[in-house]
């Protein structure tokens, strides 16, 4: 008799050995990257996103819980291509494997947002998105441009809005491609006219919302550049209001979406009545205020003004007071100056000098000195003879004769004491008839 063959095996449950495979899943694929396309997209009540990720030949259910899904930024649409982050899991009620998705991107998005991201940071280092350097956006505008495709929803709504905000506003369009291989390029071509033709006063650069790779043409470097360089003021409105571009940092004003672009490119024409009103009001006040000024003028020159014949007799009649005073003050200036030159000349008699007198006084003196001088030579004769004598006999070359000596030390200072003197000092004798030098032996 044959064996049973489940003899000795563990039999399992259906779902002892889902839960088995489950785990085996779980711990072989605890996280994996994945790319492919929506198909089947639904989302729950609950906010859980349920779709089926497929590529050429596969596919595989998925789920993401709607914790994670309030943080994708956008709905998938079906054939939408996508990356997802996920662990693979078991649903074990039909023993069918899944994604349980925990991050979401469109495909492509990671490449992209890295080349946004390191473009950001160069332009931003150069000082591209500087708030200093970005001009003021003209608030009531003659003309407007806008680059846009033609076929864009986006050129509609601007064209809404300023319409129904500033009618009195003209446009200009600009068309450019918004999305594709050549975008970038046909949008600096249309900025470069723009700026060329100098025909606008401000420019809305504008497109509709639309995935990373949509949107990419305005990350381009050299369209952000020439915004930057545009004398013109520039105003982006790319995208919807969670959407950033290159050229929102650097364009003079960003705008949320293309209708708040064209909003904010212009006053309400309300508002530009008001702002005319106004200015036209102060006008009205400052001509008035000039007027009134002109008046008082006016009337103070009135007031100040005679005819040529009143001017005239007045002119005379100062004149005639004016040659009186002058012939006055003249005679009483010559009669002073007579008076003082007879004073002076008075003075001058009385106190010039008796030259007869001084010359014979002077002649007198001079026979006195003549008298005078002889004696007075013998007198000084005879004292110098006296000095002469008494020097003669004080002078110590007469002691010399005698047999003494002056002494002096080598500095040829006087010796006075011999206490002053040490052993080996050497001394200089004058003698009456020359000298010698000695050395002291023993002073005593």
């Amino acid at each position: 008799m044959s064996a049973t063959p489940f003899r000795g095996d563990l039999v399992l449950s259906v779902s002892q050995l889902n839960r088995q495979v489950g785990g085996l899943l779980e711990a072989n694929f605890a996280q994996v990257a994945v790319r492919g396309e929506i198909s089947n997209f639904t989302k729950a009540a609950s906010g859980h996103w349920y779709f089926t990720l497929k590529d050429e030949s596969a596919s595989v259910r998925a789920v993401m819980f709607r914790s994670r899904a309030v943080a994708v930024g956008f709905v998938p649409a079906p054939g939408e291509r996508v990356e997802l982050r996920a662990s693979v899991t078991l649903y074990q009620a039909r023993g069918e494997y899944q994604l349980q998705v925990e991050a979401m991107r469109r495909a492509g998005q990671g490449d992209l947002h890295e080349a946004f991201l390191a473009l950001k940071a160069k332009l931003g280092s150069e000082g591209l998105f500087d708030s200093e350097r970005k001009r003021p956006i003209a608030p009531m505008p003659r003309s407007i441009g806008v680059i846009t495709s033609l076929a864009a929803a986006a050129l509609r709504d601007v064209l809404t809005a300023i319409r129904r905000r500033a009618p009195h506003v003209s446009v200009i369009i600009y068309p450019a491609p918004v999305q594709g291989a050549d975008a970038a390029a046909r949008l600096c071509q249309a900025l470069g006219a723009a700026i060329a033709r100098k025909e606008v006063d401000t420019i809305l650069l504008v497109r509709g919302g639309g995935s990373l790779e949509d949107l990419f043409s305005f990350n381009d470097e050299t369209l952000a550049r020439l915004i930057a360089s545009s004398p013109i003021p520039v105003v982006s409105g790319v995208g919807h209001e969670t959407d950033f571009t290159i050229a929102d940092f650097v364009a003079d004003l960003r705008a949320p979406t293309p209708t708040a672009a064209a909003e904010l490119a212009c006053l309400p024409r309300q508002a530009c009545l008001e702002r005319v009103n106004l200015a036209l009001q102060t006008m009205a006040v400052q001509q008035r205020r000039w007027f009134e000024r002109a008046s008082l003028r006016l009337d103070r020159a009135v007031g100040m003004l005679v005819s040529p014949q009143e001017r005239l007799d007045r002119q005379r009649e100062r004149l005639h007071s004016l040659r009186l005073r002058l012939a006055r003050v003249a005679d009483g200036h010559q009669h002073k100056q007579a008076g003082r030159l007879a004073m002076a000349t008075a003075r001058l008699r009385h106190r010039a000098p008796d030259l007869d007198a001084a010359h014979r006084e002077l002649r007198g003196a001079i026979g006195r000195l003549k008298l005078c001088a002889p004696h007075l030579l013998t007198l000084r004769r005879s004292r110098l003879t006296s000095l002469q004598q008494t020097l003669q006999a004080l002078s110590p070359r007469n002691i010399l004769d005698r047999g003494y000596a002056i002494v002096r030390d080598e500095q040829g200072a006087l010796v006075k004491n011999a206490l002053d003197l040490n052993r080996g000092d050497r001394l200089v004798l004058e003698l009456a008839q020359g000298g010698a030098d000695v050395e002291v032996i023993q002073p005593i």
